[in-house]
């Protein structure tokens, strides 16, 4: 069945950095198009990141581009997100999605300590 881990999440202090790891298993990973979204206490989820199958293409939300890289490693069945200069509004759970796949982990807690 699916699988998808989130792991290295913490609290954060403002501007620090921090990289976020997402173990896959269940599925063709490598012909997949990964994500990440977070969703912050009493919002809606939001997409962040997309990473594409086959040229590693990506995209980013707006609020994010310059700061956050996605990237994947298809031999460990693995997409990341490396977050800079974190805010405390990026306080969330981070997921990543299959983006065809209707199935989310448990995310993984950043917290941004103001």
């Amino acid at each position: 069945q699916v699988q998808l881990v989130e792991s290295g999440g913490r609290t954060v202090q403002p501007g620090e950095s921090l990289k976020l790891s997402c173990s896959a298993s269940g599925f063709s990973f490598s012909a997949h198009w990964m994500c990440w979204y977070r969703q912050a206490p009493g919002k809606e989820r939001e997409w962040v990141a997309t990473i594409r199958s086959i040229d590693a293409s990506v995209d980013y939300h707006a609020s994010v581009k310059g700061r956050f890289i996605i990237s994947r490693d298809n031999a460990k069945n693995t997409v990341y997100l490396h977050m800079d200069n974190l805010r405390p509004e990026e306080t969330a759970v981070y997921y990543c999605k299959a983006q065809k796949l209707d199935f989310w982990g448990q995310g993984t807690q950043v917290t941004g300590s103001s």
